[in-house]
């Protein structure tokens, strides 16, 4: 079964628009877990844009499910995710100016590095994902460094599944995914995805055999704003379960 991590750095994108004390991300991640969400996700930047380190200790705290501190790889960030242990951290790149994580950690050009922060990490039983590009290269490079998991960036997916269902461009992505994802758990890696990932394209990503999680945020915080944080969480569990089912009848 392909879990749902809720990524809910958005509740507090909200709240941060007017630094007021709502919307609350922790009340957020409690009903979330009461719909069904099998993990939080959440991402600590460097430049605290939504998520603040207050939520992350008062999570640490709530949560009841799994708590997944996305961040980027600094001495900083592995301190504070050491202090906090949270039940695993994905190591993420992170640039200032953008507006959300573009493309994957180039394990494979800084093998050396990550396997010393992923060794640090793993000796405190904190479980570490790297996310990465869909690439074999990315994927190996991720087993070297004796990662847990691997969270598969699926945003050039996504952009190309809204192109058209039957451009080459989509096929071609989801090749890349359905590839690495074998490829992952052949080398013995848990292996998620997430980035873009919606209503529309879930169920063609839930299909792939061998996932384990998706970590979607952004449409479903979107969606929860006019139906609410239950029903939006619910209704992304049945689109993957539609995947799901649909990939059993092949």
């Amino acid at each position: 079964m392909v879990k749902l991590g809720l990524n809910i750095d958005h509740v507090a994108t909200v709240r941060e628009a007017r630094k007021e004390r709502n919307p609350d991300p922790v009340a957020a991640a409690v009903v979330a877990e009461l719909a069904g969400a099998h993990g939080i996700t959440v991402h600590l930047r460097e430049d605290l844009r939504h998520i603040q380190e207050r939520d992350v200790r008062l999570l640490r705290q709530t949560v009841s499910t799994r708590l997944n501190l996305e961040m980027s790889p600094t001495q900083a960030m592995v301190q504070f995710a050491l202090e906090l242990q949270p039940d695993m951290v994905t190591l993420v790149p992170e640039r200032r100016q953008e507006l959300t994580t573009e493309g994957g950690l180039d394990v494979a050009g800084h093998e050396r590095e990550l396997e010393k922060i992923v060794q640090n990490l793993r000796a405190q039983r904190i479980r570490v994902s790297l996310f990465v590009d869909p690439e074999a290269r990315q994927v190996r490079a991720a087993q070297k460094v004796s990662a847990d998991a691997v969270e598969l960036h699926t945003g050039n997916f996504s952009r190309a599944f809204h192109e058209g269902e039957s451009d080459a461009g989509y096929q071609a992505e989801r090749s890349r995914l359905v590839d690495s994802v074998g490829l992952g758990t052949r080398l013995g890696l848990r292996v998620n995805a997430g980035h873009g990932l919606d209503y529309q394209n879930v169920s063609q990503v839930s299909n792939i055999a061998g996932l384990d999680e998706l970590n979607i945020g952004h449409a479903i915080i979107s969606r929860a704003i006019l139906v609410g944080l239950d029903r939006a969480v619910r209704d992304m569990l049945a689109q993957i379960r539609l995947g799901e089912s649909e990939a059993g009848r092949k």
